[in-house]
């Protein structure tokens, strides 16, 4: 089938935007590209087209191709909920939560719709890219294995490894990779990439030369770090700045959950000029002079309460709110800042009920059914058109309802505030993407808007993206081993 595997050396090595890039590139010469994921652990997921879910690096890469996004493009999604479990979705559904030993006797079963998928897409283009997830180096995994040469293997597609010189030691990742896998997989691998190298490129000629006589693979380019990608939503919120080191500005930080979903709701805030966007990791205290704290989307509402509060946030987010500033809940953190959060049939850990940090007047209760839709409304504190999707378990009532953060059409009230209008929750993800609604929201706040067309940064990040892999990387030879 017309298809070329992206895998990895490791996690958040820059296969999502490797991926990203080269649809980008087949896109410009004419041909009908889709991207594929057999398998994703992420909480950073988007509502599609069809009604379901995929992880959000596949609806970056469907927009490099000019598509919509739909399940096929990630048949298989974990959402990690504890250390040891996650939520398992399945070309877009809910299908099971499960501890990690029981995920490992489950995925040989998925097979059939990772399959199922990738030749439905393949059917329907010319070419279909893949990413891997991991690393296929991780060989105490490969039986079984859905998501690198496993898939690979399975679909008779050839591969591409890229290495993160950034991190370091990159000889030793591709060369190491060679030396671990079976040699059947090694045969499948073609070349390497590698990737976010800064500085001259030719002062890495020898170690360039060493990899390719160890592996024998042929290198297709080394790819410079391009300070454009920033414009791209973040593959990991570890990538996103410190709330101590995000510059200068009008102060929004976000509390980084350790179960933290959709924190791309960041990315039109922290592409502001005038704005200063940082995360609050745990340990640290939330900054005193913070105009804004975010809650944000967590894949474990009750956890993450936990995790707050050991972090005395709980107490920060009292001071901050005492002190004249605004407080924003998104999805999760929506319901953390009600009076309760009840999970009695278990969904998401433990039957039981969390008493929340009470800024809004509501109480959440998880409910079995899962809200995954895409919206549009209004935004009743200024009036400006706001769209979102939802992607959430549990239903939010209560007196703060009565003041609702936004009016979606066809449903009606959406949202609470508290009666100082500086706290407010939505279950709406996406809303600042919206030029008008985030300019009319930081206003609000005193703060300067550039105003900037969100989603033409994006477009324009992505063909820089694909224009810098033409630059530095043998475009036209990866594409010729997809045939």
């Amino acid at each position: 089938m017309p298809a070329l595997m992206i895998q990895g050396t490791g996690s958040n090595v820059g296969k999502s935007l490797l991926v990203a890039g080269l649809c980008r590139a087949a896109r410009a010469r004419g041909l009908s590209v889709a991207p594929f994921k057999p398998q994703n652990m992420s909480n950073n997921a988007a509502v599609t087209a069809d009604g379901g879910e995929i992880g959000r690096a596949q609806a970056l890469q469907a927009l490099a191709c000019g598509l919509a996004p739909v399940t096929d493009m990630n048949p298989v999604l974990l959402k990690p909920e504890t250390d040891t479990g996650a939520q398992v979705v399945v070309q877009g559904r809910r299908v099971a939560t499960c501890r990690a030993r029981d995920y490992a006797a489950m995925k040989p079963g998925l097979m059939a719709p990772v399959l199922e998928s990738f030749r439905r897409l393949a059917a329907t283009h010319d070419l279909v890219v893949v990413e891997g997830a991991g690393s296929p180096a991780e060989v105490n995994l490969r039986a079984g294995d859905i998501a690198n040469m496993g898939f690979a293997a399975a679909a008779g597609v050839p591969v591409v490894l890229a290495g993160d010189i950034d991190r370091g030691g990159v000889i030793a990742q591709i060369v190491g990779t060679k030396a671990v896998l079976d040699p059947a997989d090694a045969a499948r691998i073609e070349g390497f990439i590698i990737n976010r190298f800064r500085g001259d490129p030719s002062l890495f000629d020898d170690g360039y030369r060493m990899i390719a006589e160890r592996t024998g693979w042929r290198g297709f380019g080394v790819l410079p770090f391009l300070p454009e990608a920033a414009r791209l939503p973040a593959e990991d919120a570890l990538d996103l700045p410190s709330a101590a080191r995000a510059g200068a500005g009008t102060r929004i930080v976000c509390l980084a959950l350790s179960r933290i979903a959709n924190f791309d709701d960041l990315d039109p805030l922290a592409a502001e000029p005038g704005l200063a966007v940082g995360m609050v990791r745990p340990g640290e205290a939330i900054p005193g002079d913070a105009a804004v704290v975010i809650v944000p989307g967590t894949k474990s509402t009750r956890g993450d309460l936990a995790f707050l509060r050991a972090q005395g946030w709980d107490i920060d987010l009292i001071a901050h709110h005492r002190r004249g500033g605004h407080v924003l809940g998104i999805c999760g953190g929506y319901q953390m800042l009600g009076r309760s959060v009840a999970d009695p049939e278990g969904i998401e850990g433990p039957p039981g009920e969390t008493p929340g940090l009470g800024l809004l007047d509501v109480t959440t209760v998880m409910r079995g059914d899962k809200t995954l839709r895409e919206v549009r409304g209004r935004h009743v504190a200024t009036g400006q058109p706001i769209r979102g999707y939802e992607i959430h378990i549990g239903r939010s009532e209560g007196p703060d309802r009565a003041r609702p953060f936004a009016l979606v059409e066809g449903e009606g009230p959406e949202g609470a505030r508290a009666p100082d209008g500086r706290v407010a929750g939505s279950y709406l993800h996406g809303m600042f993407a919206g030029d008008a609604f985030r300019a009319a929201w930081l206003a609000r706040l005193g703060a300067p808007a550039a105003c900037d067309d969100h989603g033409a940064g994006v477009e324009r990040a992505l063909d820089a993206l694909a224009a810098h892999m033409e630059r530095h990387l043998d475009v036209e030879g990866l594409l010729a081993l997809a045939k």
